[in-house]
């Protein structure tokens, strides 16, 4: 029985034992902070429990604190809608598709499947956090959706977590008030939360708290090779899935994370552009008028995890060099073409001049080995090398690091892939598989958005979708209807997910190699 605060939940015991043993067993759980009520899912083995409250809610003087303990409710709580997404602004313009019909700051839910029928054998766990560059996205993503696996046998949890200004704003008098843990992680410290919550509760639902694998793509990548990495969380994750993004340093750009100074800096200046001369004044100001103010100012953009000194003392690719990240198995990887829609969508195309001169502004007396690794004999190389630049920088780079870094510093093994298929009639995939073109491969939703989906595509969502399920189990993609995919320390194959999926020598090493040696210089 999982841990219960409060005295709120002895009613819906009670009322529930009035019910058939089944419909108990199946739709009525206690969690912390009372008993609530899912829904089967049509046609379909799945419990699904959705909204389900994992902390206090952030508002009032909660706002910018680390999360508090859920508070208890009486009865039976109705699990039947999606919660409330995280304040957000409309950051993409459309990629991004929510199920929930509500935005605030009161917005610490999460969502659960469940099998319905577990016959007393304890599950893995899938904990997916979602992307959107710490600052959009919500655990109620139609491609993210947990059915698929929780039909194979694996419960998945889904939480939301705080974004942007409200997720990571760092102050002085914040961290003054912190009893020295810093300020402006409050969106990692969400997530911490939500994974104490698995420990605390996974099991009603059938889980196996000493079975859980997180997962997530670009921010929800990122997510995951910092919670490896922080002594908060790293001792309650088993397996880890990394989809494109790691708090690893680009070459020539400033650390990925910020320090707590620079966090608290960003703060002041905010607090003075809104004529908020206090923390006080900060917190009494409503969320809409915050966020259209920092959605005026930059976006929306610039508030993200940072060297708080109690999530992370120091940055994440620090702690991984002194190999004390949690060394468990790790299934990571990256699309073919990242940020080639950059390229394919710039009316001002490069050419083999330009991207040459290009190359020199960036990387100076290193020019000639840069034009080895991103070659520009002709305009249409002088594109290609473009897009795998962009591609490598905005995130690919950072992601192999990752895995390069992980498998040097521990024993685990390390899975490597790349994610090759091009969504069919996509017009940014002239160059390769974009981002987050993977998301609806790898949860076997290929149905959530509307496309010319092919045989091919099915055939590979389904596939690499059971590599993930195989590995959430043991630790291990390997298994019936997968290819042999050995790891990548043995072997140095990559598994490569297209029409015909296999595994085979790394491409591009010497790509990564050169930037590597860009960072080494610093």
């Amino acid at each position: 029985m999982s841990r219960i605060l409060g005295g709120g939940i002895v009613a819906g015991i009670i009322a529930g034992a009035l019910l058939p043993s089944a419909l108990l067993a199946a739709d009525r759980v206690a969690v912390t902070g009372g008993m609530i009520e899912g829904t089967r899912l049509a046609d379909s083995p799945v419990r699904l429990f959705r909204g389900v409250p994992f902390a206090a809610a952030p508002i009032g003087e909660l706002r910018w604190r680390a999360p508090q303990p859920v508070e208890p409710w009486d009865g039976v709580r109705k699990a039947d809608t999606w919660g409330t997404r995280c304040t957000q602004g409309d950051m993409f313009g459309g990629p991004i598709t929510t199920r929930d019909e509500t935005m605030g700051e009161d917005c610490l839910y999460l969502n659960v499947w469940a099998p319905a029928n577990t016959s007393g054998k304890a599950l893995p766990v899938l904990v997916v956090f979602h992307g959107g560059g710490f600052a959009a996205g919500s655990a109620s993503e139609p491609r993210t959706d947990g059915a698929w696996f929780a039909r194979q046998g694996i419960v998945v949890v889904a939480p939301n977590y705080r974004l942007g200004l409200f997720g990571f704003l760092a102050h002085p008098e914040l961290t003054a008030e912190s009893g020295g843990h810093g300020s402006g992680n409050y969106g990692m410290l969400d997530q911490v939360a939500a994974l104490e919550w698995v420990q605390d509760n996974i099991a009603a639902f059938g889980g196996d708290p000493d079975n859980v694998t997180i997962n997530g793509e670009s921010a929800g990548s990122m997510s995951v090779s910092a919670l490896m990495a922080s002594p908060l969380s790293r001792h309650m994750v088993h397996k880890a899935i990394g989809q494109s993004g790691a708090f690893f340093s680009v070459p020539l750009e400033p650390r990925i994370m910020k320090s707590l100074a620079a966090m608290e800096q960003d703060g002041l200046n905010f607090a003075r552009s809104v004529g908020a001369g206090s923390l006080a004044e900060l917190r009494n100001m409503p969320a809409g008028q915050l966020l259209t103010e920092v959605m005026q100012q930059n976006g929306g953009w610039g508030y993200g995890p940072g060297v708080d000194g109690h999530f992370v003392s120091r940055p994440v690719e620090d702690i991984y060099a002194a190999g004390e990240h949690a060394d468990i198995p790790l299934m990571a990887g990256w699309t073919s073409a990242e940020l080639g829609m950059a390229i394919a969508f710039n009316p001002d195309k490069p050419t083999a001049a330009t991207f040459a001169a290009r190359l020199e502004e960036r990387f100076g007396a290193r020019t000639p080995q840069a034009l080895e690794a991103y070659p520009a004999d002709d305009d249409g190389q002088a594109m290609t090398s473009a897009a795998a630049l962009a591609s490598d920088l905005f995130i690919t780079y950072s992601t192999w690091k990752w895995t390069e870094a992980h498998s040097e510093t521990g024993e685990a093994p390390v899975y490597r892939y790349r994610f090759d298929r091009t969504i069919p009639g996509d017009p940014g995939s002239q160059f390769g598989a974009i981002h987050a073109s993977d998301i609806e491969y790898a949860f076997n939703t290929l149905d959530s958005k509307p496309s010319d989906w092919q045989e091919a595509d099915r055939r590979v969502a389904e596939l690499m979708a059971t590599t993930i399920a195989h590995f959430v189990r043991t630790g291990n993609p390997n298994g019936p209807g997968v290819p042999d995919w050995p790891t990548f320390g043995d072997s140095g194959k990559v598994m490569y997910f297209d029409d015909v999926s296999e595994a085979r020598p790394e491409e591009h090493r010497a790509r990564y190699a050169f930037l590597d040696s860009i960072i080494s210089e610093k």
